[in-house]
């Protein structure tokens, strides 16, 4: 995914930076600037895949620890290689993520690496840490997909269905990619074969979620190709009915975006929440 994040060209028209920044403020998911879908920690697999000041935005921006902590690293790697100028330079913007950052894991991997004067170990260990934590939820992942495949063969109900969902969901909390969570979710509800209840009862779950989580899954799902009118119409519905109006407009406002009927300059400036 490293190599998709930006296409040729892509940063001479949008900064990655100034799009965190814009995600954040927002109270967003970071998302690659055509929003097409967000950034996993995948996309800073290698140090040549992002400009150094996008990373550093992202590590003190990203409302995910994982696409977070996957961003400090080729930083440090950067640093790691280069001369002692360019460490002095790596050393000014990890004292920026430090003390930005609100994430508490970010700051401490920060400081860690800047107080191990970027040592290869050092970074090298971070990540081995953060593979730790992802590895068995992306192994949990691919085990609720066979799932996604029983219930479109038939072999499960939507209520057995719905019990594992639930049960995927708070299994890989805070160890899966957002983006990758919100990828599946996609799937589902694009899924012809995924009978309605299936996913009538998702939608009953996913508005139980914070209000940012669900703020974004619910605008992704909304913004479907081929999603099926009556799935469309029963989530507005839900919407209406169950949440404040203004949760629902910042729903709106979102798919807005997301189908391009609104630029993230206009979005910006209405009334899109933080939490």
């Amino acid at each position: 995914m490293a190599a998709s994040m930006n296409e040729p060209g892509t940063e001479s028209v949008v900064d990655l930076a100034e799009h965190f920044m814009a995600c954040n403020q927002m109270g967003r998911y970071l998302t690659t600037p055509d929003e097409s879908r967000f950034v996993v920690s995948d996309d800073f697999r290698t140090i040549q895949s992002v400009k150094p000041t996008a990373s550093a935005m992202a590590s003190i921006c990203s409302k995910d620890p994982l696409v977070a902590q996957a961003a400090l690293l080729p930083l440090g790697l950067r640093a790691a290689k280069g001369n002692t100028r360019m460490q002095a330079r790596y050393e000014e913007l990890f004292t920026i993520i430090e003390e930005q950052t609100l994430n508490p894991e970010i700051k401490h991997s920060a400081n860690a690496i800047l107080t191990a004067r970027f040592s290869m170990e050092r970074v090298r260990e971070i990540s081995g840490q953060l593979a730790d934590k992802i590895t068995p939820a992306r192994r949990r992942y691919r085990s609720f997909l066979e799932m996604v495949g029983k219930l479109t063969n038939g072999q499960v109900t939507a209520d057995t269905f719905r019990d594992e969902f639930l049960d995927f969901t708070y299994g890989v909390a805070g160890k899966l990619d957002f983006g990758i969570y919100s990828f599946c979710i996609d799937r589902i509800f694009g899924h012809s074969l995924v009978v309605s209840k299936a996913k009538a009862l998702l939608v009953w779950e996913i508005l139980n979620f914070p209000p940012m989580i669900r703020r974004e899954l619910l605008s992704n799902i909304l913004s479907l190709e081929g999603l099926e009118p009556e799935i469309s119409q029963f989530i507005q519905k839900e919407m209406t009915e169950k949440l404040p109006p203004e949760m629902a407009m910042e729903i709106t406002l979102l798919l807005s975006l997301k189908t391009s009927q609104i630029s993230l300059n206009q979005l910006t400036g209405m009334a899109v929440g933080t939490a």
